[in-house]
């Protein structure tokens, strides 16, 4: 049988070398090879190479794909298709098969990478890892020219067998290195004694390894240190507590901090959050709680219950003998109100007390008995009523008298004309006078005492609303002048208990006010009859305060009106402009606006049934900013909404905004304004004119003088009624020039200068130069007087009207 085999090679061997005498072409060739696909000889694909002279079989080119690999490890897709001499697309595609089913290859970015590769590669790594100590992965990926990620999960499975080192943040290291540094960590980490952030620790210890591996080294990472702590912390090399991962609290540190605490606690029956956080312990009522169930914590401290009872006994004993204490003085300075309010609730004695309505507790630390309370209360509603009786009649005798004199001050004449003439004149003689007039600095504190009188009426009333138990649909609940206000309830609480002095009447919080704001709503229902009785009274009073205003606001309006005019002299020069607007909203303006919401606040104390105190007949009434504000807020609805744009307008910087604003609010009141027509304007301007030509006359102060002989030119050039001030008295004489002749303008140039030197003389009169400054005041103010008859005549001419 072999014998037979062999000769069957023989022949083979001899058919095979015989060269044909007949020889085929390549086309017959390849005409043959489809004719034996066509007949099914050939049923599998063939592939051509890029020659187009070669057939090459799928199987045999995965064949010499894998030789490649096997020979390489690492091979490129396009130079596999160099190399067998295939199109690249079937190399791809048998390539993918070649990987899919060897589980040892990997394709990668167009590359077939076997473990083999790996292996070697990590042999290579290992070498230079001794010779380093450390090696990034980011490098070994730009070497191999692959990423970071497929370089880190290749070598992970190989750490520890061919790669004797440990991969931590990007970075191979060496059990030498790792040794290295998990010793330096373990020593600054037992160094710390008290509550430390790790970040703050690994930045030195940064700086160490750098310093230790030379300026080849590469920096290690916050993460590599951290590992190695809470690999540490693990193996218990390290006592303490990690939170959030950075914060570290030595176990040294947590005993001391416990034995602090219990040494307080136990000393004191209480202990303040403030000493624990000064203990380093942030949550220390979860930390106090479970260290101490029995414990009970309040706003600022936490008390064990002996605390209680110790309270509990003193405020028992006070209950009993219907009196009071305030627990804030047998407690701790530590404790709050708040604390003590917590604590008293928790005593048993004071909550049946005030379950059975036997005390109070007022002020959050005062426990009061009831029986204490009645009888302060009706010693002091005898009182009240005799307060009441007193106020009544006190008031049923002024308001005739007052009334009276209010109607004489009222002019009888019935020729309107000549009262019109009359009220301007007087009205204009105030006007020109820069200063604040004496009469008007006497009405100031008439105002306030009203306005106060009506915030202590109104601030009872809503006391009565929360405590007097039944609801009062009448508006005579908003405030009344006969129910005692807050400071004469609290001074006769004092009178009683002069032990409540020391809390102080203005403390909010003091316990005066807390009795007084449980006893005025009793003081107020015993007085509700009087309150009734007092509508009646204000509905006459309403109606003949209207027509006085109504009076006031024909004569100041028009005033007002006039002078308004004499400020579109000034429109070219603004900055003169805006002083003389100024001007005129902190004169004459503050007055009308002033005397306006001063009665629209009386006329709504009335309407609401209050009682308000009569007031002497007064040209003015002036408030101060926040007075107006506080009179507009007290108005209703749209009327305190004008109020306000009234008072924020004469905040501003325009008249004619002002104006706006008065006409509108003069309006909601049902007040008619009357408009500055030429008749009008001529009549005024005339008794201006003849009222400054008698001040002129008159007029003693060289100083004083020039003002008003400057407003009687602007009336004879202009015919314009001008409030200057003093500080635009300059640009106003500037504005005459064309209007005067020359000696004249300079007359009264050279008088406004001495004026202005007169007064910086006497604003820098001081010190030892006093005598000095005085010689040369008088010497200068003697200058002026010599020519005040020289200024007078510019206005008057030679002969001047006598003196009346």
């Amino acid at each position: 049988m072999d014998e037979e085999l062999l000769e069957l090679q023989r022949q083979f061997e001899f058919a095979q070398q015989v060269k044909s005498s007949v020889r085929l072409s390549d086309r017959n060739v390849v005409e043959l090879v489809q004719k034996l696909q066509e007949l099914r000889v050939i049923d599998f694909d063939l592939l051509h190479t890029v020659t187009g002279k070669e057939y090459i079989t799928q199987e045999q080119l995965k064949n010499e794909i894998a030789t490649e690999i096997s020979k390489l490890g690492r091979v490129s897709v396009i130079d596999l298709a160099d190399t067998i001499g295939v199109d690249l697309y079937h190399v791809e595609k048998q390539a993918q098969d070649v990987v899919l089913s060897d589980p040892g290859l990997m394709l990668v970015q167009g590359e077939i990478i076997s473990q083999s590769y790996w292996d070697s590669i990590a042999e290579e790594i290992n070498e230079r890892l001794q010779e380093c100590s450390q090696i990034s992965v980011a490098e070994l990926a730009g070497q191999l020219q692959v990423g970071s990620e497929l370089v880190q999960s290749v070598l992970e499975p190989r750490l520890g067998t061919l790669v004797k080192a440990r991969l931590e943040g990007g970075q191979l290291y060496t059990p030498a290195y790792v040794a290295r540094v998990t010793a330096m960590v373990r020593g600054a980490s037992r160094g710390i004694f008290v509550p430390s952030n790790l970040s703050a620790l690994w930045a030195p210890l940064q700086q160490l390894v750098q310093q230790m591996n030379g300026s080849s080294g590469v920096a290690v990472e916050n993460a590599f240190f951290q590992s190695i702590f809470n690999r540490l912390l693990k193996e218990e090399e390290m006592l303490g507590s990690l939170r959030a991962g950075t914060h570290w609290t030595p176990s040294v540190f947590a005993v001391a901090q416990k034995e602090c605490v219990d040494s307080f606690f136990s000393q004191n029956s209480y202990i303040p959050y403030e000493t624990m956080q000064k203990l380093g312990i942030s949550q220390a009522v979860q930390f106090l709680q479970s260290r101490y169930p029995d414990g009970k914590p309040l706003s600022a401290v936490f008390i064990h219950s002996s605390m209680i009872e110790m309270l509990d006994s003193t405020t028992e004993d006070a209950i009993e003998q219907n009196s009071w204490i305030d627990s804030l003085s047998v407690l701790p300075a530590s404790f709050t109100s708040q604390d003590a309010n917590k604590i008293l609730l928790l005593c048993p004695s004071v909550q049946s007390a005030l379950k059975a309505e036997k005390a109070l507790i007022l002020a959050e630390s005062f426990v009061i008995s009831s029986g204490f309370i009645k009888g302060i209360y009706d010693q002091i509603e005898k009182e009240a009523e005799a307060f009441s009786i007193q106020a009544s009649t006190a008031s049923l005798i002024d308001h005739p008298s007052k009334s009276s004199e209010s109607q004489e001050s009222i002019p009888a004449n019935t020729d309107k004309g000549s009262k019109k003439k009359k009220g301007k004149s007087a009205s204009m003689k105030t006007a020109t006078v820069e200063t604040v007039p004496d009469d008007e600095e006497e009405a100031r504190p008439k105002s306030k005492r009203n306005q106060k009188k009506g915030r202590d009426s109104s601030s009872s009333q809503k006391l009565d609303a929360k405590a007097g138990g039944k609801k009062e649909s009448v508006k005579a609940q908003e405030g009344n002048n006969f129910i005692p206000p807050d400071g004469w309830v609290m001074k006769k609480i004092v009178d009683s208990v002069p032990e409540f002095e020391d809390e102080g009447m203005d403390n909010p919080d003091s316990i005066l006010k807390h009795l007084a704001d449980l006893m005025r709503p009793m003081l107020i229902n015993s007085l509700k009859e009087r309150r009734k009785k007092i509508f009646t009274e204000n509905a006459d009073r309403m109606k003949r305060l209207k027509d006085d205003l109504q009076k006031k606001l024909d004569e100041s309006f028009l005033n007002m009106q006039l002078y308004e005019k004499a400020l579109e002299l000034f429109e070219d020069d603004q900055s003169t402009s805006a002083v003389l607007h100024r001007h005129l909203l902190r004169t004459t303006a503050a007055t009308i606006a002033d005397t306006l919401l001063h009665d629209l606040d009386i006329l709504n104390k009335l309407k609401n049934g209050i009682e308000v105190g009569d007031s002497k007949a007064q040209d003015s009434v002036l408030l101060e900013s926040s007075e107006r504000m506080d009179l507009a807020k007290n108005l209703n609805g749209s009327l305190s909404r004008k109020a306000l744009a009234l008072v924020e307008a004469l905040e501003g910087k325009r008249v004619d905004a002002f104006m706006t604003t008065f006409r509108d609010l003069a309006e909601e009141s049902g007040l008619a304004l009357k408009k500055l027509d030429k008749k009008l304007e001529r009549t005024l301007l005339h008794a201006y004119r003849k009222d400054l030509i008698s001040q002129v006359s008159t007029e003693s102060d060289p100083v004083a003088l020039l003002a008003k002989v400057v407003s009687l030119l602007y009336i004879k050039a202009h015919n314009k009624a001008l409030q200057a001030p003093g500080r635009a008295i300059a640009a106003a004489i500037s504005h005459l020039k064309d209007k005067l002749d020359e000696s004249a303008y300079k007359t009264l140039t050279d008088y406004q200068k001495a004026t202005v030197t007169l007064l910086a003389l006497m604003s820098a009169s001081t010190g030892e130069e006093h005598d000095c400054s005085a010689d040369r005041i008088l010497s200068k103010r003697e200058l002026l007087e010599s020519q005040m008859p020289v200024l007078r005549s510019l206005v008057l001419g030679d002969s001047q009207p006598q003196q009346s």
